[in-house]
């Protein structure tokens, strides 16, 4: 059995290389998705982004937390009845000291996972009152899935609170494009937090079209509030999406569930 050995050789070798990349053929001839998500629920967001994404017919994400008052939920209730998506960003947006030190009660180093699912579905209570859905995204408070030093990731992958999770990234970790390694409860996305310019956000744009992957982008302040886009670049981005019409452009949860489909 003079060949006995090589072919073993050959069949260890094989053995370990990692599977390829797994793909996914986007719906009605599109090349690559993105998702334009905003979080904790900001005046400027109901003030510039929604009426930009109505402009031009583009649907968004937005995540809102516990501050929020009844007159803001009622223009939350119009953005969902608009066809954007209303996920959960947790009740009081809890923060690491590290990242913000002057919430004292609300520090993610003093919290449980017990405590960090009653927010998330104590959020979620509010949100149905707000648009009637029983299923959410969630998108995690400053991208830490760490609570007292622990990760909720899998307690609430079990405690049915969520059904996939937005959390941080940057502009190349965030271009996903090996959907077979994705985890629907840690989906990264980019968010450039100095004030970005329309340049800056186009080219992560082409850069996921390039990929034919996903895409998703965090926005916070909207021409206005923090850590904000100017309305004039918002505007840039959206005006380019409009012209890829190659680029599916959707809500958190439309795409995640087509991506799930496809790779389970």
């Amino acid at each position: 059995m003079k060949y006995g050995r090589p072919l073993l050789l050959c069949l260890s070798l094989l053995a370990a290389i990692p599977g390829r990349a797994q793909s996914v053929v986007w719906p009605k001839g599109k090349v690559a998705a993105i998702v334009l998500t905003y979080d904790d629920a900001l005046h400027s967001q109901l003030d510039v982004a929604v009426p930009q994404l109505a402009k031009a017919r583009l649907r968004g994400t937005f995540f809102l937390d516990g501050d929020i008052t009844p007159d803001d939920m009622l223009r939350w209730r119009a953005v969902a009845r608009a066809g954007h998506e209303l996920g959960n960003h947790s009740t009081n947006h809890p923060c690491p000291r590290a990242m913000l030190p002057d919430r004292v009660q609300f520090l993610t180093d003093d919290y449980d996972v017990p405590r960090m699912l009653g927010e998330i579905a104590v959020m979620n209570d509010i949100l149905f009152g707000i648009d009637g859905k029983r299923t959410r995204t969630y998108s995690v408070p400053c991208s830490q899935m760490f609570v007292g030093g622990v990760d909720y990731t899998n307690a609430l992958r079990a405690s049915g609170l969520a059904r996939y999770v937005r959390t941080g990234g940057d502009a190349w970790r965030s271009v996903v494009t090996d959907f077979a390694r994705l985890d629907s409860f840690q989906v990264p996305s980019y968010g450039p937090v100095d004030h970005p310019d329309s340049a800056t956000l186009i080219a992560y744009v082409e850069r996921v079209r390039e990929a034919r992957g996903l895409g998703v982008l965090q926005f916070h302040g909207t021409g206005g509030d923090y850590l904000d886009v100017s309305a004039q670049a918002h505007q840039a981005l959206i005006d380019h999406l409009r012209k890829r019409p190659d680029l599916w452009v959707a809500t958190f949860q439309e795409v995640m569930d087509y991506v799930t489909s496809r790779t389970r």
